[in-house]
């Protein structure tokens, strides 16, 4: 065992040594035992996660690829599909958050245009600690620079997001990158390694020392600030990437190419090893060959580089003429260093040397999986109120309201989206501030919905119904911009899987994101799982997190959140029930402090709701469409009347939704919709929900300055928005 103790640095186990051991029947090199480490690392094999990952919904009608390849891919009608994936850059963003979080745009960017697609839309989700800790400050500055850096020089508009404060992100936070590109059924292309002699090619930058180890870094707990490794973290150069990108679909339209894969995690050896397992061959590289930035990088270092900006593409032996008159118009790199070969193994070269000689499979499908031990943590009793004895009074609310709409969690966040730019390419219909942001499709009268959402506190207090609410808010996102939900993917940040309840906490989100998913057809077709997010005193809250996707079929149904003309009506759809558990509000009231508890849901009745406002839009000019989320009522009213072109007030009565306590204004129940309309529409609206048996209350009206909730208070709306909107940057 004398190579052991470099097996243990790079992060694999004494168990998973001996393992190796026992299936080569050597002991592995050096270059080897990096290699394996790489692969075998939670990040690249999802060895803790498989299991319970097999057991979500991917297949549909309309999804065309599902999970396991660079990136999902969905139908969207006359011949054109959506490709999207979101991944976690979570560890190299707290290491070095500018790079961390630029290169994690870069990263995803690359696996949906090496499926063939035009990158048009991105979307984050972003957790950062305490907001009053100078840590954060820093984080929160670097991560959105980073991020505005990346996007705005690649041209491609970052159209949505979301962002939480909590404390247990204090010393992890997390940095989701979601992109989404179109293409052509007859232009995706695969990362596939077919044909026996066909030659590999090494595309776009050099390769350097950044990023090694990059994948094992990101299956390790962060113990402490002092070890951490700013060499693990990529360097990102995107103006390099959109030639790389421009070089690839000119490359894309020529005939030849076999399969195409980004180089991200493990670099060079995940995307060689992938490709040739898929299509059950083998593969043989030269690094020699390889286009080097730093004449002293060894073996061990370019197998693991991270280096960004680069490809691997395997093309048919008489289609390689026009690579390098394509490559060299762009000024990039583009060099054969190697070859697919018959022999199922992961042979690399080195000074005319073999200094790897693994069986593929041992590298992919043979990884090891494990069923981590599940243990469901004790569970506080939950406290319970009488609601008919909470009274408040007009000053009391008004408190309090001002408290929740300035809370770090609820106000504006233009101050982050105002720095990244979500015009370029024209095609953003509705911008970030919305339910959903929308992006219509160049030449058609289609356009696509992008969402992402959810709520931590929810995960914490109840995994699996925190998950569900995780769907089904991105599919109330979706129906209320006017759009059908189609598919999702997920980026499944949690703790440390070696810890029972941990893992007890992953098995119930992946059981509630199945329950919805299923109901609402919206399969998962690719994702990622981000483990190990904790440091030596806390692990984060559970953070399923979800983006969505959704169908516009003609632009004129598009809606978004905000109030259109004085004198429209406003209607509720939905019944809001006592559902304070998590609520913003017990941060502030002192009758719920402690409530352990995430809001009920009939999955049945939230479709049935969706379907009703999806046809109803169709059927009746809507003038506005919002659901009810954090905050409950009061705040789903009060960002409705932050219209960016002209602020309104409104009008209201809550008399006949005989309300418990006046704090159910802040009840954040689940399928619950407020809508705007012509108030010769509001009867319609009101007797077709009658119909359907669906709960529907008018409440009252749009108006100018004021706003006003009888017997509740009044409030000027300027003042509120400024408070709102002033907050963040604060």
């Amino acid at each position: 065992m004398k190579n052991l103790s470099f097996a243990l640095d790079n992060g694999l186990t004494i168990k998973e040594y001996k393992l190796i051991v026992s299936r080569i029947k050597r002991e592995p090199n050096i270059n080897e035992i990096g290699v394996i480490a790489a692969m075998w690392s939670e990040h690249c094999s999802y060895k803790s996660s498989r299991y319970y990952l097999k057991k979500l919904p991917t297949k549909a009608k309309h999804v065309i690829q599902g999970p396991g390849e660079n990136a999902g891919i969905i139908d969207i009608g006359n011949n054109q599909c959506a490709v999207f994936k979101i991944e976690s850059h979570n560890h190299p963003s707290y290491i070095e958050p500018y790079q961390g979080a630029a290169t994690g745009v870069g990263g995803i960017l690359r696996d949906v245009f090496t499926m063939g697609a035009r990158p048009v839309a991105l979307m984050n989700s972003l957790r950062f600690g305490n907001p009053k800790n100078k840590k954060t400050k820093n984080l929160v500055n670097g991560v959105v620079a980073g991020i505005a850096g990346y996007g705005n020089c690649m041209g491609i508009p970052t159209v949505g997001g979301e962002v939480y404060f909590d404390d247990s992100y204090n010393g992890n936070p997390l940095v989701n990158a979601f992109a989404l590109g179109i293409t052509s059924k007859s232009k995706i292309f695969k990362g596939r390694a077919d044909g026996p002699g066909n030659p590999v090619f090494y595309l776009g930058a050099k390769t350097g020392k950044d990023g090694v180890k990059g994948a094992i870094m990101a299956s390790d707990v962060f113990e402490d600030d002092k070890n951490l490794e700013k060499p693990t973290v990529q360097i990102g150069d995107p103006f390099k990437e959109k030639l790389l990108l421009e070089a690839c679909l000119e490359l894309f339209k020529e005939k030849g190419i076999i399969g195409i894969q980004d180089m991200g995690a493990a670099g060079l050896t995940s995307s060689a090893s992938e490709m040739a397992s898929r299509s059950g061959n083998g593969i043989l590289l030269d690094l020699d060959q390889v286009p080097k930035r730093d004449s002293s990088i060894n073996a061990y270092e370019m197998l693991l580089s991270e280096s960004q900006e680069r490809m691997l593409l395997v093309l048919k032996n008489k289609s390689s003429n026009k690579i390098n008159k394509i490559f060299k118009k762009w000024g990039l790199d583009s060099k054969k260093i190697g070859e697919v070969i018959k022999e199922k193994r992961f042979l690399i070269k080195y000074k005319k040397q073999i200094v790897v000689d693994l069986p593929v499979s041992l590298l992919t499908d043979d990884c090891p999986m494990y069923k981590r031990p599940v243990k469901k943590p004790r569970v506080k009793k939950i406290k319970k109120i009488d609601f008919k004895k909470i009274k408040t009074n007009e000053v009391e609310l008004k408190n309090l309201v001002r408290k929740v709409i300035s809370d770090p969690n609820i106000c504006s966040r233009s101050w982050i989206f105002e720095q990244y730019d979500h015009m370029v390419g024209t095609d953003t219909i509705v911008k970030p501030g919305s339910d959903s942001s929308v992006i219509r499709i160049k030449g058609t009268k289609k356009a696509l919905s992008l969402t992402t959402n959810c709520n931590s506190n929810y995960c914490y207090n109840n995994p699996s119904r925190g998950a569900t609410i995780a769907v089904t808010e991105s599919t109330r996102n979706i129906i209320a911009s006017g759009g059908k939900p189609l598919a999702i993917t997920n980026c499944l940040n949690f703790g440390n899987p070696e810890n029972k309840k941990i893992m007890w906490q992953f098995a119930k989100s992946i059981e509630g994101m199945s329950k919805a998913s299923l109901m609402f057809n919206t399969p998962v077709v690719s994702g990622n799982v981000s483990l190990y997010n904790e440091n030596s005193k806390d692990s984060i809250k559970p953070t399923p997190v979800i983006s969505m996707v959704g169908l516009i079929d003609n632009i004129k149904y598009c809606r978004d959140q905000f109030f259109k003309n004085e004198g429209d009506d406003v209607i509720l759809i939905g019944k809001i029930k006592n559902d304070f558990g998590s609520t913003i509000i017990s941060n502030y009231y002192k009758s719920f402090n402690n409530i352990n508890n995430c809001p009920q849901i009939n999955l049945k009745s939230h479709k049935k709701i969706n379907d009703f406002i999806y046809k109803l839009n169709r059927s009746i000019n809507i003038k506005s469409i919002h659901d009810i989320s954090e905050g409950g009522l009061i705040v789903t009213l009060f960002e409705s009347c932050f219209n960016p072109d002209n602020l309104y007030g409104v009008n209201i009565d809550l008399k006949s939704l005989n309300f418990n306590t006046k704090l159910q204004i802040f009840a954040e129940s689940q399928g619950c919709y407020v809508l705007s309309c012509d108030n010769k529409d509001s009867d319609k609206i009101i007797n077709k929900a009658l119909e359907q048996k669906i709960y529907s209350k008018k409440i009252g009206k749009v108006t100018k300055d004021n706003f006003y909730i009888k017997d509740y208070f009044n409030v000027s709306i300027d003042n509120i928005y400024k408070l709102w909107s002033n907050s963040f940057p604060k």
